[in-house]
């Protein structure tokens, strides 16, 4: 018999994210964008930066991840992410600052620019900003989100 729920634990370093059950949700894995239903076939993978999106009855919530690791069980998921935050908590003037220091960077590079650390700023700032725009319409209750 398939579980009714998946049980959702997003963990950080700093702190526990999320933990609840849901019914279904949408993680970065490794090789692409996975979607995990109650009774999915248990699996390990790598995280890599982006979103993470999970409904509970109607209501639709949004994360950004940044790496980390993902062990799917068919009534469990556990995220354990180097970083996580809940789309409304994300602070949008200070993901804008970053990612106008990363793009800067990237154009105007100088000697010690290092190009690697300075596109991963730009991703996740991209992310973080992406996040928080679909976590704003959700709570809106627009659709498209």
């Amino acid at each position: 018999m398939l579980p009714e729920r998946i049980q959702l634990d997003v963990v950080t370093p700093q702190r526990a994210v999320v933990s609840e059950a849901v019914d279904e949700l949408v993680l970065p894995g490794s090789e692409g964008y996975l979607g995990v239903r109650p009774g999915h076939v248990p699996l390990l993978t790598t995280l890599k930066i982006g979103e993470v999106t999970y409904r509970k009855g109607s209501e639709t919530r949004h994360l950004a991840v940044t790496w980390g690791f993902v062990e799917v069980l068919p009534d469990r998921v556990t995220i354990l992410a180097e970083t996580a935050e809940r789309g409304e908590e994300i602070d949008v003037p200070r993901a804008r600052r970053a990612q106008e220091r990363a793009e800067g960077r990237l154009k105007n590079p100088d000697p010690d620019t290092d190009i690697d650390r300075a596109q991963v700023a730009l991703t996740r700032a991209l992310n973080r900003l992406q996040v928080a725009a679909r976590a704003g319409a959700a709570a809106r209750g627009e659709r498209g989100v």
